[in-house]
């Protein structure tokens, strides 16, 4: 593979014109169907007052990417305001490329705001599964309530996915998954060996990409819950390479850019995501990243801050000789503290700092990646104790530091955020300082969830205990349990739910509520409830 950044330009810029042809190119017009082409199910996303992005991929055959042969489709779409599809509201023709896995995105618009709808795909006689999804209110409406579900981290080897099923018998409104849809690696040591959940190979070109998406997406309980109610996305590093920053991943392999234009591009093709209009400019120019980031609002109720903490951040902190990737570094490393240093990238944080200032919702949250919270693995008893991990929020203190201060200077109404990535339940209350207590000058200015996994490990019990008795800003700690997080968010008040699986290993595992948690509007910070 080529390993220069021209190259990882030219894909990206490859990847929005195939994009753009998906929708005009005369795909084959098929009668009949020798194998049913939906093994991968459907999905939606990306929801607007008027719009919605509906997915699927022809793949006849989730284990062999060859199944859908090399010639585009015609796939015809319709969307109903009934299940039985006798008040169609639209519906059309695209076609499914091979240059693109013969995936299909067709951006929705027109359609009614705050409006349950019915979706399905057909190609010749095959019909796709019925995938329910719906748009959010009009800009300027107060609803009077979102049901919210939140997940992440998903690892196919660690167990079954149990916490899709029961988020599909929740019925949300809307799911946000927090990134690590996939896990790129290769075989390892499995904490269930006798998992039939297996893989072998490390993913690192488009082919193994697609086919690591199409494994996982096979799944039927992840098809529920991808059926029930639109999605927005994030990703996190493993949809690219364990750890990776920027442009480096933990291995300082010359040819990164390569593989992560790769990865980038498989993940627009299994994901329920519109493409951003492109720039002005030369070409060459115009596709150093594939942005991701945005913004969502649920009329003046809500208004979600997505965000991308991977593809801009500066290199880790301190990292090991001849490595990249993540450590646990105290505060001997003082390149941890450098202001300059960055988890967004310029350009993210401006466009944050003008969400914040534009938003008019009652709730704003902030939906990201990691643990924001500090969470020092030792001690702090004086300014030169602690340890932390410099491939979150704690690598980039001088980020954090700016982030929290935009949000006190554009008195940004009910801030929550959202996260994931370190396998933990955590609750916490965010201040300026987190190594002062509360006060007049160093007051609670948001509140944080933090899931667990869908089902991969964490840490023994045990350690969290331990860190969350070292910063008492995090209220609540538990590792040794995967799940997801459920919220009903009103103009009064969020209720959060942590909910529990009984036995990740099992599919039809019970859930419970393990742990409930009030925020009340205008006043930050946590009360527990139950």
């Amino acid at each position: 593979m080529r390993n220069d950044r021209r190259f990882f330009l030219e894909q990206t810029a490859r990847l929005f014109s195939l994009a753009a042809l998906s929708a005009a190119f005369p795909g084959a017009a098929l009668s009949k169907t020798a194998l049913y082409p939906f093994s991968l199910g459907v999905a939606s996303g990306s929801p607007r007052a008027s719009s919605i992005v509906l997915w699927t991929r022809i793949l006849p055959d989730p284990l062999n990417a060859e199944s859908s042969g090399k010639q585009p489709f015609s796939v015809q779409w319709e969307i109903a305001e009934d299940e039985g599809f006798t008040r169609i509201a639209a519906q059309g023709n695209t076609t499914a490329l091979p240059e693109l896995a013969h995936s299909v995105h067709v951006d929705v618009v027109g359609l009614k705001p705050d409006r349950w709808y019915w979706y399905r795909f057909m190609l010749g006689d095959a019909v796709s599964p019925v995938g329910r999804t719906r748009t959010a209110p009009a800009v300027d409406i107060m609803p009077s309530s979102l049901r919210l579900a939140v997940a992440s981290c998903q690892h196919w080897d660690f167990g079954e996915y149990a916490a899709h099923r029961h988020i599909a018998a929740e019925a949300p409104d809307l799911v946000a998954f927090l990134g690590d849809y996939i896990y790129e690696w290769g075989q390892l040591a499995l904490a269930h060996p006798a998992s039939p959940r297996k893989r072998i190979n490390e993913s690192v070109t488009l082919s193994d990409y697609r086919a690591r998406y199409a494994q996982y997406k096979s799944d039927p309980q992840l098809q529920a819950s991808h059926r029930v109610a639109p999605w927005i996305v994030t990703w996190d590093d493993h949809e690219v390479a364990n750890d990776y920053g920027n442009d480096r991943d933990e291995r300082l392999d010359a040819n990164f850019l390569a593989r992560r234009a790769a990865a980038y591009q498989a993940f627009y093709e299994h994901m329920p995501v519109r493409l951003h209009a492109l720039p002005e400019g030369p070409q060459s120019q115009r596709f150093a990243q594939m942005r991701i980031y945005d913004r969502y609002d649920w009329g003046r109720l809500a208004r979600f801050h997505v965000l991308d903490n991977r593809q801009y951040r500066s290199h880790h902190a301190c990292s090991a000789p001849n490595r990249g990737g993540s450590r646990s570094v105290d505060t001997g490393c003082g390149e941890r503290l450098a202001p300059a240093r960055t988890l967004l990238g310029n350009a993210q944080e401006l466009w944050l700092a003008d969400s914040f200032a534009s938003s008019g919702a009652r709730w704003n949250f902030i939906t990201q990646q990691t643990l924001m919270a500090q969470c020092s693995h030792t001690p702090i008893e004086k300014e030169e104790d602690g340890r932390f991990w410099n491939d979150g929020w704690d690598g980039y203190p001088a980020a954090r530091e700016r982030l929290f201060h935009d949000i006190r200077h554009h008195k940004v109404s009910n801030p929550v955020v959202l996260s994931g990535d370190v396998h933990t339940f955590y609750a916490a209350e965010l201040r300026p300082d987190f190594n002062r207590p509360v006060s007049a000058d160093n007051p609670v200015i948001a509140t944080e969830f933090c899931g667990t996994s869908v089902t991969s490990n964490s840490r023994p019990q045990a350690r969290t205990e331990q860190y969350v008795a070292q910063n008492p800003h995090i209220k609540y700690g538990r590792s040794d349990v995967r799940g997801f997080v459920m919220m009903e968010v009103s103009p009064a008040q969020v209720v959060t739910r942590f909910q529990a699986l009984a036995d990740v290993r099992e599919a039809r595992s019970p859930v419970s509520t393990i742990a409930r948690f009030v925020v009340e509007d205008g006043k930050p910070g946590l009360i527990k409830v139950g």
